[in-house]
């Protein structure tokens, strides 16, 4: 017996040995997002599979087999994407009113980039004078720097992520006040300082709107100044250009000129050709662009997906006559001399100045918005009507309209070309924006009108051009939208479905996605995005916002806090 018992335990020792151990359980992740096709914002070809998300990250990308997510969303039959960066926003204010960005974020948008006229750094004049320049949107003022105004907004609380640049006419107007003149050595001293402290608040680099004063009074050497204190913190320079039209060339010219001189990445804003006259220059300006970043100039542009673009009627102005605040300009409009000399400025053909008036016509500038209530009635119409049914030129009209309202006035310009949009769309260094607000179809945001880019430009992006024109490729048009934009804002942690980087995240049909807003009836959502995801949190689920608000600043290179970056790569 005793054998026998030896025997056994021997075999029962051997088989021990031999046994496999117990399967380890699969593993919990926070999300899953099952058998969609992956366009992974790289430009590499779509590949179905899983996208796995733990917290504010995405862990594994794959076939994740036996894992399990304590959330899954079946995505058969949709695209999952990296969340879309919005180049050019201006959420700034639009987010204090409404945080959920419902617009943008129905369209894929996770990140706005806003500041092409920041909400700091702000003097003691600003500040007084900021409650009498805003709108329908009510606010306090509870901040004076740049950080402080992102960490305020932050904490109200918002659905999309945001960054932002620093004003080079915010800085400008900060210092010198809205004087067109240059500033002294030691004004330009202080100017440098503000813009190196944004860059240590997180600012992505300086930016500037030079169509519009005081941007416009701003020599290329003060611009040059500035940008070299962004680019030392590992920023870019953006900007609207002196002019889109006329002097189209020139002004490509100098943001290369800047770009050389500051050694620094540059950003052209709403890339266009504007008017009629100037729809042929397209080809010209690209080649420019393309021969200086062949010699290795760091240049880049964005664009909106439409023909008509959304400003002022004080875009019909020259700038040389809106030096100063509002008061000053409306004491011009309403002063018969001034205004004679106004109207023959907006006839000459004087390509020191961008003519929006000249490039439209008054039969092309359409009416959207108005601060006085008793103005309302004119939005939706044209300028040439309001002009007719007033018995007055479109001139004097657009400076009446000016000096009633209390504001620019919001328009819309019809200037561009649509073969022209579809010909930009194509160029592999062009990203996208919206250069508008982040919309809702309720409360303040319905009282005036608005170009419909507001509403629908990155879905009209991914219908009209993508699916029905095939102008290009889902997976380049997704590249353009994500990992090309992170990229030039040095942004290293965004812009791919990979592991490792943030959990923003987008699911739409690119059958179905489409764009509904019209130039008469802007206020329509895009449909066919199922699912987006802020930080690892649906703030999209099934075509309709949860209220979640799970946004953050997103901060440049010279964030104070971190180590020195290299300088920013720009493709």
């Amino acid at each position: 017996m005793a054998d026998r018992a030896a025997i056994a335990a021997v075999v029962a020792a051997i088989a021990a040995c031999g046994a496999r151990p117990a399967p380890a359980p699969a593993r919990a992740h926070d999300v899953i997002i099952r058998h969609g096709l992956i366009v992974d914002g790289t430009g590499a070809p779509p590949r179905t599979g899983d996208v796995a998300l733990d917290g504010d990250v995405i862990t594994a990308v794959g076939d994740l087999g036996e894992a399990r997510g304590r959330r899954e969303i079946d995505a058969t039959g949709l695209a999952v994407a990296p969340g879309f960066i919005n180049m050019l926003s201006h959420a700034e204010v639009s987010l204090i009113a409404d945080g959920r960005s419902q617009a943008e974020l129905r369209e894929g948008v996770t990140l706005e980039v806003l500041g092409e006229e920041s909400m700091g750094p702000l003097s003691d004049a600003m500040r007084a004078r900021a409650p009498s320049e805003q709108g329908d949107i009510k606010y306090d003022v509870a901040w004076t720097t740049l950080g402080g105004y992102l960490d305020w907004l932050v904490a109200r609380g918002i659905s999309t992520n945001v960054a932002s640049f620093v004003g080079a006419g915010t800085v400008r107007e900060n210092v010198i006040g809205l004087d067109a003149r240059a500033p002294t050595p030691a004004e330009l001293d202080r100017m440098r300082a503000l813009v190196a402290q944004a860059m240590d608040e997180g600012a992505l680099g300086v930016t500037t709107a030079l169509q519009y004063p005081p941007d416009a009074f701003a020599t290329t050497t003060e611009l040059v100044e500035l940008a070299k204190v962004a680019a030392a913190h590992g920023g870019v320079f953006a900007a609207h250009m002196r002019n889109e039209g006329d002097a189209l060339d020139a002004s490509i010219d100098e943001m290369i000129a800047i770009a050389r001189q500051a050694n620094v990445a540059v950003e052209i804003y709403h890339f266009k050709q504007a008017g009629r006259a100037n729809w042929t220059k397209l080809a010209g300006a690209v080649a420019r662009i393309d021969a200086a970043r062949a010699d290795g100039v760091a240049i880049g542009a964005d664009m909106y997906a439409y023909t008509a673009a959304a400003t002022s009627l004080g875009a019909s102005l020259p700038p040389r006559e809106q030096e100063g605040d509002y008061d000053a300009l409306r004491a011009r409009l309403t002063d018969p001399a001034a205004r004679a000399r106004i109207a023959r400025e907006i006839d000459a053909a004087d390509p020191s100045w961008d003519n929006n008036f000249a490039h439209a016509g008054p039969d092309g500038i359409l009416l959207v918005d108005f601060k006085t209530e008793a103005l309302r009635p004119l939005i939706g119409k044209t300028l040439a009507a309001v002009a007719a049914a007033r018995g007055k030129t479109p001139e004097d009209t657009l400076m009446d309209l000016i000096a009633e309202d209390g504001s620019l006035v919001g328009a819309v310009y019809f200037m561009m070309d649509e073969a022209n949009v579809a010909r930009e769309i194509a160029i592999p260094w062009m990203t996208f924006c919206s250069d508008t607000p982040a919309m809702s179809t309720e409360g303040v945001f319905v009282k005036t009108s608005v170009h419909p880019r507001a509403f629908g430009n990155f879905a009209r992006l991914l219908g009209r051009y993508v699916r029905d024109q095939h102008v290009i490729s889902l997976a380049e048009a997704v590249r353009r939208l994500t990992s090309l934009p992170a990229q030039r804002l040095g942004l290293t942690d965004r812009g791919e479905i990979s592991p490792g980087h943030v959990a923003d995240v987008v699911v739409f049909d690119p059958r179905t996605i489409a764009d509904h807003a019209t130039y008469e009836a802007p206020h329509q959502y895009a449909t066919g995005v199922a699912y987006v995801l802020v930080n690892g949190v649906v703030v999209i689920e099934r075509g309709e916002h949860t209220g979640a608000r799970p946004g953050r600043v997103v901060r440049g290179r010279g964030y104070r806090g971190r180590p020195p970056a290299a300088r920013v790569q720009h493709s």
